[in-house]
């Protein structure tokens, strides 16, 4: 496999989460949003906030990689986020408890992915120099917080959505 090669295989990696990071991005915001004023709202405010952080990473780090964005995939990960919304949860006139559960967990999911890439990342910033490794390792700390909070809000809130009446 030819450098050029490798070079356009990396791009469409990094758009590929470019699209996730936009996705995760706008269900954090909602999921906050939506639940302004409970504990899930609260502990995911500063959340979304670290999660739009991320993604304006991953463009920084694109632009030092020479790697155009494709926005045709951010704005199909824009659509696929927006459509997420559009399912049927026990409730039509307010939101259901099951909403938050089955967002809690498209984030994690989500989150993991981008913990994968921060990886991949890391190991190539000691090859080169165009990438921090100072600023994956801490990009790839900072998801494993978001891991370790978001699986917490998770099972506390499916434990209260799930329980006995």
């Amino acid at each position: 496999m030819t450098a050029q090669a490798g070079h356009d295989l990396l791009g469409i990696y990094l758009n590929d989460h470019l699209a996730g990071a936009t996705a995760g991005t706008e269900r954090a915001h909602h999921l906050a949003t939506a639940c302004r004023g409970s504990k899930v709202g609260q502990t995911m405010a500063p959340v979304a906030a670290e999660i739009a952080e991320d993604r304006r990473a991953l463009v920084g780090i694109m632009h030092r990689l020479d790697v155009p964005i494709r926005r045709y995939k951010v704005y199909a990960g824009r659509l696929g986020e927006r459509a997420g919304r559009l399912k049927s949860n026990g409730s039509l006139v307010r939101r259901s408890p099951l909403s938050t559960v089955l967002e809690l967990e498209l984030l994690h999911i989500g989150v993991e992915g981008k913990a994968c890439a921060w990886q991949i990342l890391r190991q190539r910033a000691d090859h080169d120099d165009r990438l921090d490794a100072h600023q994956l390792d801490h990009l790839l700390e900072r998801a494993r917080g978001q891991l370790r909070t978001i699986e917490d809000l998770r099972m506390a809130q499916a434990a209260e959505t799930f329980r006995e009446r």
